[in-house]
């Protein structure tokens, strides 16, 4: 395998024009950018305490990565794992914690499954298009998230309308048959305005199974409704939808030697997310109000037509939200608060070992919270949050959030700092599954973390630098002593991450990452105490960069170096380490049409993410761009 080193200097001497790249990733944000994640409501950049990072549109359409999740993987204390091609499980873990203690956004929707396991999500459906804007808050985040906001939250933002109208295609074809449509239109009629958009990507693919040869395609639609109406000059109203449908072969464990192979088995899935919102602005916009509700569904089909019955597996989750939010100003203080009531519901059919046994669940939640952000002199940000919930199962939790920026010059230097609390609520599964227990607890967690921001040159340089730690209790694992999942192990996770970006000119910047997590068993009682936590890699780098030649080509490169990780509690299935190499270019022919293209894997690298499970290898794709 190709060292980090080698496959740098080779990549820049392939394409020079990346010695000095354009910003990517969360990079390019700077001082004066506006998140709303971190608070709930839209702040500068510069005056949140928290560890956040962006991904605005022109660095999305950039980069050309199709699949989020490998998109996500290039940011600070981000990595993944994915069970074969495209289309199969996906999961995200921040700063080491488990991936079902990430919460899902899309357009501040909650996406996660209740019919999952964990209650997780699977970000194996989730494309890059037509996305405005990518948040991802890092540690733990319940006070404004709720339940599972522990290792942190990942928020989609997909893009406004606009007040004019607009049209977006865009076409590609690569290896493993891969075809990609996906079109956009935006504008306004009358007091209403829309953005909506839709797109198909089918592959071939690889074998789900490393040592597999048949291969395992994927295909997925998806469509999204975005639309403003202006009632009066106070009151707005929101609609939103997210749907995706998808199909995806997938590879089992066949007689006699049930082992991981090739098989015809295959998952239909179906998500469909839907929101309405209505905003009161008030006393000139210092009181902001809105009234909420929102719906997430997920439908998960399993089938092995060798079996009887074909369809063997059958689930759908639910997730129903109503929700109040308010924001006053109130002098140098801001308060943002609110109230949320959510209904989670399962329902499963499985046919795995005998005739079709049928199980339900549900469970709700009840909320408030309230967070104050002030400015008591010029510079100095403070912030502070409490958030009550009360289980219908497991009783109440109280979660506490505080956080300083400080900058003594105007954005040039920031000094960051923040406390953080998250719970998770045991999954419906755990709770009422056949190897339920109902007296489970809530997972806990107390973080902090401890930063700066430099920037150097005016703005042609600027470093960050984060420290963290963070400590999870009452984790919930499966008992072998009682059958049933427990309270019974607690984690920590502490690190530090790292990013330079270099911008000398608007056509020339660099930009770069580092991420130590240490993230291990801490319960004393586990024989795997002091274990690297499986599939937690402790060490990753990105290199990314673009540069814009005078005539107008662009040409760009990203490195992934991630370090060797294990693929189970005892540290015994070694996951080794790896190299991942992608050039891109890109020509405008005209104000309109752009054609791209972009080699991944550039070193047709071999690894796995979990023992058994191939990964894609080199892989060319050309494409064309259409905008008016």
């Amino acid at each position: 395998m190709r060292t980090f080193t080698t496959s740098l200097i080779t990549a820049l001497a392939i394409f020079p024009g990346t010695l000095l790249p354009a910003a990517a990733q969360a990079e390019e944000a700077d001082a004066d950018s506006i998140v709303v994640t971190a608070t709930r409501t839209e702040t500068k950049l510069s005056e949140v305490g928290k560890s956040i990072s962006v991904i605005d549109a022109a660095t999305i359409e950039q980069r050309q990565t199709v699949p989020l999740a490998d998109l996500l993987r290039t940011l600070p204390g981000v990595t993944i794992q994915r069970n074969g091609g495209l289309g199969t499980v996906t999961s995200v873990f921040i700063r080491g914690a488990q991936s079902d203690q990430t919460v899902a956004l899309i357009d501040g929707v909650k996406l996660n499954d209740p019919s999952a396991p964990g209650g997780g999500f699977n970000f194996a459906d989730l494309l890059t298009d037509n996305l405005e804007r990518i948040e991802v808050l890092r540690g733990p985040q319940s006070v404004l998230w709720g339940s599972q906001a522990i290792g942190g939250v990942i928020n989609l933002i997909t893009r406004e309308p606009t007040d004019r109208f607009e049209v977006r295609a865009t076409g590609e074809y690569g290896r493993y048959e891969t075809g990609r449509l996906s079109g956009a239109v935006s504008g306004k009629v009358g007091p209403t305005a829309i953005s909506a958009g839709a797109g198909y990507l089918t592959t071939d693919g690889i074998s789900v199974a490393d040592s597999g040869t048949e291969k395992d395609g994927y295909h997925l639609f998806g469509a999204h409704l975005k639309t403003t109406t202006e009632l009066t000059e106070q009151l707005s109203l929101d609609l939103r939808g997210f749907y995706t449908k998808s199909k995806v072969d997938l590879d089992g464990f066949p007689a006699p030697s049930f082992t991981l192979g090739d098989t015809d088995e295959y998952q239909r899935q179906q998500q469909i997310v839907g929101y309405a919102g209505l905003n009161a602005n008030l006393f000139d916009g210092r009181f902001r109000n809105r009234f909420a509700a929102a719906i997430t569904r997920i439908d998960r089909d399993s089938y092995d037509p060798a079996a009887v019955p074909a369809k063997n597996f059958d689930a759908r989750g639910r997730n129903l939200r109503f929700e109040y939010q308010g924001v006053a100003e109130l002098g140098i203080v801001r308060a943002t608060f609110g109230a949320e009531h959510q209904e989670e519901k399962l329902r499963t059919i499985s046919a795995y070992f005998g005739p079709p046994v049928t199980a339900r669940a549900k469970a709700n939640i009840d909320s408030a919270y309230l967070d104050l952000h002030a400015r008591p002199i010029e510079g100095l940000n403070l912030g502070a949050g409490v958030r009550y919930d009360d289980h219908s199962q497991f009783g109440d939790a109280t979660t506490l959030s505080a956080d300083l920026a400080y900058t003594p010059n105007a954005g040039s230097t920031i000094f960051r700092a923040s406390y953080g609390e998250g719970f998770k609520a045991p999954s419906l599964y755990q709770l009422y599954g056949d190897y339920g227990f109902r007296d489970l607890r809530p997972e806990k967690a107390k973080g902090w973390d401890a930063g700066i921001a430099q920037k150097l040159i005016g703005d042609a340089v600027e470093l960050r630098a984060t420290w963290f730690q963070r400590n999870t209790t009452n984790l919930i694992d499966f008992d072998l002593g009682t059958f049933t999942y427990a309270n019974i192990a607690r984690a920590r996770a502490r690190g530090v991450e790292a990013e330079l970006r270099i911008a000398p000119t608007s056509e020339l910047l660099f930009a770069a990452n580092y991420s130590f997590t240490n993230a291990r068993n801490r319960e004393r009682t586990d024989p795997n105490f002091g274990r690297q936590l499986a599939r937690r890699p402790r060490q990753t780098v990105n290199v990314t960069g673009d540069y814009r030649w005078p005539f107008g080509l662009t040409t760009g490169a990203t490195i992934t170096h991630v370090s060797r990780s294990f693929d189970d509690p005892a540290n015994s299935k070694r996951l080794g380490d790896y190299v991942l190499v992608d050039l891109r270019a890109a020509l405008p022919l005209t104000d309109a049409i752009e054609l791209y293209g972009r080699v991944e894997n550039l070193f047709n690298e071999r690894y796995q993410t979990a023992v058994g499970y191939g990964q894609l290898g080199r892989a060319g794709t050309a494409g064309i761009r259409f905008r008016y």
